[in-house]
């Protein structure tokens, strides 16, 4: 069962624990979707549309949790990236860490992402 990711502000991501249910950022609002990224599309992701971003929280999700709300769709490159057709209920989160910036701007994607 892999893990896929969300990189989310965290005061998006509290009210999100709060209410109950993510409906996703504006992006993906924007999108009709909640974007996910593969372990391997994760810094990537990071690097192209959270640059120099602090206060984010990583939350990860076991991708067999959504049936055929979750497709694998191609975007950037043609790489198949996990998009989610549903509100995500905070529950259905496997963890949640901090996604602090490293000294060179960077994100400090965590080594373990299971």
């Amino acid at each position: 069962m892999p893990l896929i990711y969300k990189i989310c502000p965290a005061p998006l991501w509290r009210d999100a624990e709060q209410n109950g249910r993510f409906e996703g950022a504006p992006i993906d609002l924007s999108d009709g979707y909640i974007h996910f990224s593969t372990a391997t599309q994760l810094a990537e992701t990071a690097a192209r549309h959270f640059a120099g971003q602090t206060d984010l929280l990583l939350v990860a999700v076991d991708d067999s949790r959504f049936d055929r709300a979750l497709r694998y769709e191609p975007s950037r490159g043609g790489a198949l990236f996990p998009h989610l057709y549903a509100t995500l209920d905070p529950k259905a989160v496997r963890w949640v860490a901090p996604l602090p910036l490293k000294a060179d701007g960077s994100h400090a994607i965590p080594g373990d992402l299971t």
